[in-house]
C-alpha cells in the first residue's frame, strides 16, 4: 500500500514524523497524527476483527466513525474505532477476535 505523499494540509510525507506501533503482536510504521486504520491500511492490513458470532472478516467500511467494523482493542481498551484513532508511539493494538455467544450455546444446548 502507499500514502499520499504531499497533502495540502498535513504537508509532504518525509517532513512527518514516524511512530512505531504494534497490531497483534507485530511492530509496524506510522506517521504522526495518522489514524490506525490508516496505518495499518498502509500496511496491507485489511482485516481488523472477526465479527463476534459469525466470525467472518471485517475492515474498514465507513471510515467516519458511524458503521463500527472497524472496531479494535488498544492497550488493552476494547471498542476502539480505529478509523477515528489517532495512533501513538508504542501503541498496543490488538485485533477484535470471535467470541463465544453464551445465550446462543444455551438455548441450543436446552
Amino acid at each position: 500500500m502507499s500514502r499520499i505523499l504531499d497533502h495540502p494540509v498535513l504537508g509532504k510525507i518525509e517532513d512527518r514524523n514516524k511512530v512505531t506501533f504494534q497490531f497483534d503482536g507485530k511492530t509496524y510504521e506510522a506517521y504522526k497524527n495518522e489514524t490506525i486504520a490508516a496505518a495499518l491500511l498502509a500496511n496491507g492490513i485489511r482485516k481488523l476483527r472477526a465479527h463476534e458470532e459469525s466470525g467472518t472478516p471485517r475492515g474498514i467500511y465507513c471510515n467516519i466513525g458511524h458503521c463500527m467494523e472497524c472496531r479494535v482493542t488498544v492497550n488493552g481498551q476494547a471498542n476502539i474505532r480505529a478509523c477515528l484513532t489517532v495512533v501513538e508511539k508504542d501503541m498496543e493494538v490488538e485485533s477484535g477476535k470471535q467470541l463465544p455467544n453464551i445465550v446462543k450455546r444455551m438455548v441450543e444446548e436446552a
